[in-house]
């Protein structure tokens, strides 16, 4: 029986490999602000930092960490962006 991973596929994506701090923190609320309530956005990104930064910057703005990935130094953060969030 195959696996449905539907409800995580991410309707946006953004990537800052290569980037340092505050970059990526910087453009994921760049595309929060843009994305609809309830929405996954994909971010990918190897400053070590943002394993901090991103699920801090996430709990201020009422958006969900749903996964966090690192492969060889590269993370993938799957977030949804909160149905009913505050202006961010």
């Amino acid at each position: 029986m195959a696996v449905d991973h539907s409800e995580n596929d991410p309707a946006h994506r953004l990537d800052v490999v290569g980037y340092l701090c505050p970059v990526p923190v910087h453009e994921t609320r760049r595309m929060l602000q843009q994305i609809r309530p309830g929405e996954l956005l994909e971010v990918l990104a190897d400053d070590p930092e943002t394993k901090h930064d991103i699920p801090l910057l996430l709990a201020r703005v009422g958006a969900e960490l749903v996964s966090l990935e690192d492969v060889a130094g590269e993370f993938r953060f799957l977030i949804r962006a909160e149905i009913g969030r505050a202006h961010v």
